[in-house]
């Protein structure tokens, strides 16, 4: 697999600021709104991300002039992580790479389902968002298909639904997601 630009990288970046601090305090707010979110959904505190940054409410809405940009940033910095990942990956065998990327796959359904309801699925952010999370995952689906590790009667968005589902229930703690989330892949698993 090659590096490719993803829709969602370009967003990214042309939201990043260039300035060294500015960049530095940006990273700091998404990092924190990616935890509040996670522990507090939608209706997580600013003022909390702000106070977790270490960094002044203005610097927050200086960035992030409203919640739904804040929103935006979040989600499409958790799906460029993705997609950098499908390329970290790529180089493992066809269902290691493929099972790596869907543990973060998993790990991005937290802040997903979290900010979900705030954003439009018709949104240019969401858009660009899914089809760059396809345009990276769907690659190692398909490699470990025709590497006869992974069932063919099914398709990536199959998988991802799957996934999604099971990440959606409320477990006791991650192992038992985990031992849920294996039992689920071994019925995609084809080993030769």
């Amino acid at each position: 697999m090659t590096a490719q630009p993803f829709p969602v990288s370009e967003i990214v970046a042309s939201r990043r600021p260039h300035r060294k601090d500015a960049a530095r305090n940006y990273d700091a707010l998404l990092a924190a709104a990616r935890e509040a979110f996670a522990e507090s959904g939608a209706e997580a505190s600013l003022e909390d991300v702000a106070r977790r940054a270490g960094v002044g409410i203005g610097t927050l809405y200086r960035n992030f002039p409203t919640r739904r940009h804040l929103f935006e940033s979040v989600y499409a910095g958790e799906v460029d992580d993705l997609c950098r990942v499908a390329e970290e990956v790529a180089d493992q065998e066809p269902w290691a790479a493929l099972t790596s990327w869907l543990h973060r796959f998993v790990d991005y359904t937290v802040t997903k389902r979290a900010i979900r309801e705030a954003l439009n699925d018709e949104s240019e952010i969401f858009l660009a968002c899914r089809e760059s999370m396809y345009a990276a995952g769907g690659p190692l689906f398909e490699r470990a298909q025709k590497a006869g590790e992974a069932r063919t009667d099914m398709t990536f968005d199959d998988l991802l639904r799957m996934v999604a589902g099971i990440t959606a229930t409320n477990f006791l703690d991650d192992a038992q997601r985990d031992r849920v989330l294996s039992v689920a892949l071994d019925g995609v698993h084809t080993p030769s």
